[in-house]
């Protein structure tokens, strides 16, 4: 298995594939509508410009991904971010999330976030156990906030630690290597 920075037009077919039936079946991902390959890749484009996206490659295709983004629009929200991690139910529990998002913090850590948070919706044994197993705490819930499949869902945070200590002003986040 390859872990790399996602390519836009390369690696938007393969992602948008992983991540559909997530989004048509399950309320894992609370979109309605799957993302076809010409949205995933505008949307790998715009997160790659502040934060990575990853694939996970095995025999030439696209395995999972994971990314980083955005927690919060104001200032202060800077050195907190959002991930996410999704694999082909086809490879579930081969440590393929875990690795992707092994990565996805070093590389996180290293642009100067402090805080990634992850949310999902509940109940969802296996995500929470990932986030969990990878030093991950919860920290809330947000009590029927989502709607779909004609239900109300709830949506359980977690947050992470990527940099430790709280004396002194932080460094800025740096864009993503490349």
């Amino acid at each position: 298995m390859l872990i790399r920075q996602a390519v836009p037009d390369r690696d938007a077919a393969g992602c948008a594939a992983v991540y559909a039936p997530f989004v048509r079946d399950t309320v894992i991902s609370l979109e309605e509508t799957a993302p076809d390959a010409a949205e995933l890749s505008r949307r790998i484009k715009h997160i790659s410009r502040t934060h990575p996206w990853l694939v996970a490659e095995q025999a030439g295709g696209v395995c999972g991904f994971a990314y980083g983004s955005l927690h919060r629009e104001r200032a202060a929200y800077r050195w907190a971010t959002d991930v996410t991690v999704y694999v082909d139910p086809t490879h579930h529990r081969r440590g393929i999330g875990r690795s992707l998002y092994t990565a996805l913090f070093d590389l996180l850590t290293r642009q100067g976030f402090h805080i990634a948070c992850a949310g999902i919706t509940l109940p969802n044994h296996a995500s929470v156990g990932l986030h969990e197993s990878l030093g991950f705490v919860p920290v809330g819930v947000y009590r029927r906030i989502g709607f779909k499949f004609g239900a109300w869902w709830d949506v359980g945070w977690w947050q992470r630690r990527l940099i430790g200590g709280d004396a002194g002003p932080p460094a800025e986040p740096v864009p993503p290597a490349r």
